[in-house]
């Protein structure tokens, strides 16, 4: 059996970073790990090859090679993968379909052959065993959660590395928090079960043996969903593991409670973390109620960011804009609060209903939903009809963006965060392709660009004021370009 495993090509987004990645010549952001994943769980005697659409384009060439496709999604992938089944259909190719994309709107796709939901561990061994009777039916579905500690590597070898920016290793799955707006909980439970600290290691040797030296992202939704097990367990043996493998950095998600807890950030600093992404959504009290982000109430957000930033880690930031409670004055509160806070990396969308949430369920209740959710929150679209006015909502939004990334205030918050991040304390080896996008930097940011003067302004102060910070600081710069030029796109500029 010949299979092809398909990963749609993502459009232009945020977290696409298809304008920064051409500054470190790679194709894209991260490689498709679930795909990979399941890839490891199919027969042994199956000829597999893996096309990433953000890598390379499906050929006809591939079409005629397979017996089958496999094709994985998430929601803002949509319309590319309908693209890639269509091409397959046309091949006359048996198509099966499974993650976040198919779990969720897999009525939406009669035109598969096959639908294997919901986790792979347990979905997806019926399927195979059904195929080899000749009796496969159309939709499958796991049984529960199931827990990770079988759940294989992933197949690196199918995967051209090189052209990832990043790679991906998942630790755990499921979130203790349940923000109604959010489906993780739908789809993987609010259990956190994880892998064996043993798998981790083998996984990151594994990873180490490509010869990969740069960074590695620990896809979980909450790294820190059992938060003992990580502090005592997990960070210290990745911290004993990485001792004598320079290059080797990580980055992450978490809840803004990792504030709380000062241990475990030093520990995490300590195995090598230097990034996580928090879901802040709103600095407003009664926004956050009403969406059930308990961990981020009555607290002080800002104090609690800039601490995390002090242990060492950067805070990547999500808010949302759209709240039944919002009033005009959000945004201007809210860009008050990215800048006060340091937030280089500010994620902000426009709240958006994804189905299986419980935020879905009452807005069509309400009869208050417009169409399907694109799955982009920030590209500045809605598919509930707001409280807001719509185009009030859409002025306040592109003002926010406007602001955040106006190279002035941009590279102002990139100055605040470098103040409260302590230097590193050992700088990764450069590579030519290091020295590659700094020339590229200097040239397309600093000659042409038309932040160059707070570029040279930022390169002058971090050269006097924190020498060792100059990479995290030329990559800000690059991100910035990315970020501009996405923002442009969405709210048209």
């Amino acid at each position: 059996m010949k299979v092809l495993l398909l990963y749609p090509p993502f459009p232009s987004t945020f977290w696409s970073f298809k304008h920064a990645l051409k500054f470190v010549r790679k194709r894209a952001a991260f490689p498709p790990l679930g795909l990979l994943t399941v890839a490891a769980m199919l027969p042994s005697s199956w000829e597999l090859r893996l096309v990433d659409g953000n890598v390379r384009p499906l050929r006809a060439a591939d079409l005629r090679w397979a017996d089958m496709a496999l094709i994985s999604a998430m929601t803002v992938q949509r319309e590319q993968a309908r693209e890639m089944i269509r091409r397959c259909k046309e091949a006359d190719l048996r198509v099966v379909a499974g993650g976040p994309l198919f779990t969720i709107e897999h009525e939406r796709f009669p035109e598969v052959d096959h639908l294997v939901l919901d986790e792979a561990e347990t979905a997806l061994p019926a399927f195979l065993a059904d195929l080899e009777r000749g009796e496969a039916g159309s939709v499958y579905r796991a049984g529960g959660h199931p827990g990770l500690a079988e759940t294989p590597a992933p197949r690196w070898d199918l995967a051209e590395i090189s052209r990832y920016a990043t790679l991906s290793i998942q630790y755990s799955r499921g979130c203790p928090f349940s923000c109604d707006f959010c489906n993780v909980t739908a789809l993987f439970g609010r259990r956190t079960r994880s892998k064996p600290t043993a798998r981790v290691l083998a996984e990151l040797d594994a990873i180490h043996a490509l010869g990969w030296r740069g960074a590695i992202f620990f896809v979980d939704d909450n790294f820190i969903g059992d938060r003992r097990r990580v502090k005592t367990d997990l960070l210290p043996a990745i911290a004993r593991w990485r001792a004598d493998k320079p290059g080797i950095s990580f980055l992450t998600e978490a809840s803004i409670d990792l504030a709380d807890d000062e241990e475990l950030m030093h520990a995490m600093v300590a195995a090598g973390f230097d990034t996580v992404f928090v879901g802040l959504e709103s600095p407003d009290e009664a926004s956050l109620g009403e969406c059930s982000k308990t961990q981020n109430r009555n607290r002080d957000l800002v104090a609690s960011v800039r601490c995390i930033h002090r242990a060492g880690l950067q805070v990547q930031g999500g808010f949302i804009v759209g709240f039944d409670n919002d009033s005009p004055s959000i945004f201007d509160r809210l860009t008050a609060f990215i800048q006060e806070s340091g937030i280089v990396t500010a994620m902000v969308g426009i709240l958006q209903a994804l189905p299986g949430t419980r935020l879905f369920a009452r807005m069509d209740e309400a009869g208050r939903l417009r169409g399907d959710s694109s799955g982009d929150n920030v590209d500045g679209s809605t598919n509930i009809r707001t409280k807001m006015r719509a185009s009030r909502l859409r002025a306040g939004y592109r003002r926010v963006l406007d602001h955040l990334y106006s190279p002035r205030q941009y590279y102002d918050r990139v100055r605040r965060l470098l103040r409260d991040l302590p230097a590193p304390p050992h700088l990764r080896p450069l590579t030519m392709r290091d020295l590659s996008a700094v020339l590229h930097s200097f040239v397309r940011l600093g000659l042409i660009g038309r932040e160059r003067f707070q570029f040279w302004g930022l390169i002058l102060w971090t050269a006097l004021r924190c020498r060792r910070q100059m990479p995290l600081a030329i990559t800000l710069a690059i991100y910035g370009h990315h970020f501009r030029k996405v923002a442009r796109q969405h709210v048209g500029r």
